[in-house]
């Protein structure tokens, strides 16, 4: 729901469905009867913040719950957060407009340190102070939750409360403190806290003291129930609640497609990896349950493709079953199946061969180190004969395109490996050639090592700017062939992810004083600025040293070590022994506990299955011995209110899905990527209403218009909306296009019209999408102007000539932008 201020300047923002809240599977609950409000907060864009499944789950989860109301907020862009300023208009959900200062709770996701000064700017643009000590009972508890939460001390002094662990329980156990806090009626927050702070799982930040002692900081806790906040673990994750109909984003997020989450965890134990370590053991979903979420999710959103979703897909005990099985199932209804990367030594032939079937976009993996030396040294387990059998079966079943991911700055490396990085690279190119597959592209992805709370690389030093760098430059000026592309990630960036890290409370004002210096969406290289925090280091006097580039001891004090992931620091200081030693460790998974001391395996172990038979069972095809009948179709729509932010390729994905779950059998093309038969006749501009607009379908012969337009209209957002439907008939298009404008606020200049209308000729000048100039003969395309009254136009337009009501309005009568936007322009129907 979108109050009037926002409606207002909606026009004015770059992709404005971003910000509508209505999305399908979004829920809107009335607050009458609501005994605890949470918005579940994203501190970047809507394009990321709804690829992120962890959000999709505790939406589901809270909302089941007919007492808590749960809606969505994202970091609004650049456009919207200098307009929502320049009109003092406060951040709201998405789902009712309700301000972010009248919630309960608010939740944010904190899965990026760069993120952090996003989380400021959110705060800021919804009325609420900063620091938890300057909020008082009237505004909303603050909590976080996610992997940076593993250190939250960068940005404690935010926050009331964080959720460390899985957060499904959580969550609840959270909410439940809250209402039964409220039905007690109004006291202290503190009081509240106080009872989060007996859950597990929850940190309460100001239950501890900070003292700074030697550059180290020492945390002090007042109470003694609350010493060490132990990671809350989802021991039975087979059975843990997982979302059946899941938000569909509008416009373009990252990941547009169903996911399904195979299993939590990963038993590698890569020793740079924190979400190896702290989202240990792994436990996985049984075929059995993931073909019932499978099957639910796809006919509840309408997808076109699905992933298989894990830390180390590769890993999961039927992984063969279950690309069959789902591949078998989905097929039949069109609907592709991929998989996230894979390790080079979980790959099979057996698994290659079904790889064949799934969708080919480019194949990914993750050496991480060029050298095998370095390889054991971070516990990566694959040799180079591994890497190379994988990219020749990959382009072998067809693939194009090979990524390959390394990290540079790595504990021990030296120049050496560097150049083994090359040696493997250019190796790999070679053999391709050998081979023939001539085509084969590599794509070379180089990050810098970044040491991550609770892992055993935990306690080493970060490499500087200018050694990254010089490092880089090596790899760049080596690789510079044809066929072989590198991509890197900005090393003044990776120093400040390292400064928030291992950062503690004192970083604090050093994030109010970038955000206050213009820092924000420090995540995209668009905005990043290094200038800007290098001022505020200076402006707050923080030493980066101190946390970046200092080697640490074994028996420092760390700022996180009341944060108990489960992962015993003993286990730590072995496996980092280990890599000095140059000694791999086994995956845990497969074989042999390797005693990090996670699973006490009576209430927390490895949750692995072994029962591979199938559950979804494949689809019988149609009887091909005659040809399936088909018939086309046009349905007349119209497109009001505010579909009318919807661009045309958006709103062609949503009626394409409505279609989907509204199971009406669409004809397909042929090849490996099948589209449907569905053309629109116009594509409208964005933020042009119409009364009527033409799809034209193709279905299977015997299906009844009357029930596919009563599916569609029940699966279509507000404002889509279709009115009738014709057999379709080749070769008529209208030769004339009706249109009535509005102005809000201004009215038109009667003598401007008139003037357009004695003129002889008005030609005007359209650039094309190829930046060349049309010159375009006005007084042919107006057929009729009538001034209905001082602010509506009536227009009569040739059809399809290029010319639509916006740009006569600018270059005929003169109107701004500005105005032309505020109009309401209505396509009538004729």
């Amino acid at each position: 729901m979108i109050d009037n201020k926002l409606q207002e300047i909606l026009p004015f923002v770059k992709q404005p469905s971003r910000y509508m809240g209505s999305e399908i599977n979004s829920v809107k609950k009335d607050y009458v009867d609501i005994s605890a409000s949470f918005i579940l907060a994203f501190p970047d864009l809507y394009e990321i913040g709804t690829s992120h499944l962890g959000i999709q789950i505790l939406y589901n989860i809270l909302n089941k719950k007919k007492e808590i109301a749960a809606e969505r907020v994202f970091a609004p862009d650049i456009d919207m957060v200098k307009l929502l300023k320049e009109k003092k208009i406060l951040l709201s959900s998405l789902e009712t407009g309700r301000l972010l200062k009248d919630f309960d709770i608010i939740g944010f996701s904190l899965l990026y340190e760069l993120n952090y000064t996003n989380i400021l700017l959110m705060l800021d643009l919804a009325g609420i102070p900063f620091f938890a000590k300057e909020r008082k009972n009237t505004f909303p508890l603050i909590i976080g939750g996610g992997p940076c939460a593993s250190n939250p001390e960068p940005i404690a002094d935010f926050f009331d409360a964080f959720a460390i662990g899985d957060g499904e329980e959580v969550i609840l156990e959270m909410t439940d403190a809250l209402i039964r806090f409220k039905k007690e009626g109004a006291r202290d927050k503190k009081e509240l806290l106080y009872e989060w702070s007996k859950i597990e799982g929850v940190y309460i930040p100001s239950f501890f003291k900070a003292d700074y002692k030697d550059g180290f900081s020492k945390l002090t806790p007042e109470h003694s129930h609350h010493k060490k906040i132990r990671r809350a673990i989802i021991s039975d994750f087979d059975n843990a609640i997982f979302p059946e109909a899941p938000i569909i984003p509008y416009g373009k997020p990252v990941h547009d497609r169903l996911k399904i989450e195979v299993a939590r965890g990963c038993g590698a134990g890569c020793r740079f990896c924190s979400a190896g370590m702290i989202y240990r053991p792994v436990r996985e979903k049984s075929l059995k349950t993931l073909s019932e979420i499978s099957a639910k999710s796809a006919a509840s959103t309408g997808y076109e493709e699905l992933s298989l979703l894990s830390l180390s897909i590769g890993d999961y005990g039927c992984l063969n079953s279950l690309i069959q099985q789902t591949v078998n199932f989905f097929a039949p209804q069109k609907v592709a199946v991929s998989l996230p990367s894979m390790r080079a030594d979980s790959l099979t032939p057996e698994m290659m061969k079904l790889i064949k079937k799934i969708r080919k976009t480019g194949f990914t993996i993750a050496p991480e180190a060029g050298s095998q030396r370095l390889r054991d040294v971070v516990n990566k387990n694959i040799s180079y004969e591994q890497i190379e059998n994988t990219v020749l079966n990959a382009f072998g079943l067809g693939w194009q395109l090979i990524k390959l991911y390394f990290m540079i700055g790595l504990p021990t490396e030296t120049d050496e490996d560097i150049f083994e990085l090359i040696k493997l690279v250019k190796k790999i190119k070679a053999v391709l050639k050998e081979k023939k597959y001539h085509r084969g592209n590599i794509n070379v992805s180089v990050s810098n090592f970044v040491p991550k709370a609770h892992t055993p690389f935990q306690w080493e030093a970060q490499l500087s700017i200018s050694e990254v760098e010089r490092r880089l430059n090596i790899i760049k000026d080596n690789l510079n062939i044809s066929g072989i592309r590198v991509k890197w990630h900005d090393p003044k960036a990776g120093v400040l992810e390292g400064l928030f890290a291992r950062g503690d409370r004192r970083l604090s004002r050093l994030l109010v004083s970038a955000y206050k210096n213009g820092c924000i969406f420090d995540g995209w290289s668009d905005y990043f600025n290094f200038n800007l925090w290098q001022k505020a280091l200076n402006e707050t006097g923080i030493d980066p040293n101190l946390y970046i580039y200092r080697q640490l001891k074994t028996d420092d004090p760390l700022c996180w070590d009341h944060v108990d992931t489960r992962v015993e620091k003993k286990f730590l200081i072995k496996e980092l022994n280990n890599a000095l030693a140059e000694k791999t460790t086994q995956n845990c998974k497969d074989h042999k506990c390797s005693e990090c001391g996670v699973c006490d395996f009576k209430k927390i172990a490895p949750e692995i299955f072994t029962d591979c038979a199938e559950d979804l069972k494949e689809k019988k095809s149609a009887d091909k011995s005659e040809e399936p009948i088909y018939k086309k179709y046009s349905l007349l729509f119209s497109k009001k209110d505010n579909a009318k932010f919807f661009g045309h390729l958006e709103m062609a994905k949503i009626f394409l899905r409505a279609l989907k779950r509204g199971k009406i059998p669409l004809k397909f093309s042929s090849g490996f990527h099948p589209k449907p038969k569905v053309s629109f006749e116009d594509s409208l501009p964005l933020g042009m209403e119409s009364e009527s607009e033409t799809m034209n379908i193709t279905v299977l012969d015997g299906t009844t218009p009357r029930e596919t337009v009563k599916s569609l209209n029940e699966n279509l957002p507000d404002g889509l909306f279709i009115y009738d439907w014709k057999e379709y008939e080749k070769n008529i298009r209208l030769s004339e296009e009706i249109y009535e404008v509005i102005l809000k606020e201004e009215i038109f200049d009667e003598l401007k019209i008139l003037d357009f209308k004695k003129s002889d000729s008005f030609i005007i000048k359209k650039i094309n999408k190829k930046e060349k100039y049309k010159e375009i003969e006005l007084k042919t395309v107006v057929k009729e102007i009538e001034l209905k009254s001082d602010n509506k136009l009536r227009l009569v337009l040739k059809a399809h000539s290029g010319a639509r009501p916006g740009l006569i309005l600018k270059e005929a009568f003169g109107l701004s932008e500005n105005i032309i936007k505020l109009a309401k322009i209505i396509k009538k129907r004729s």
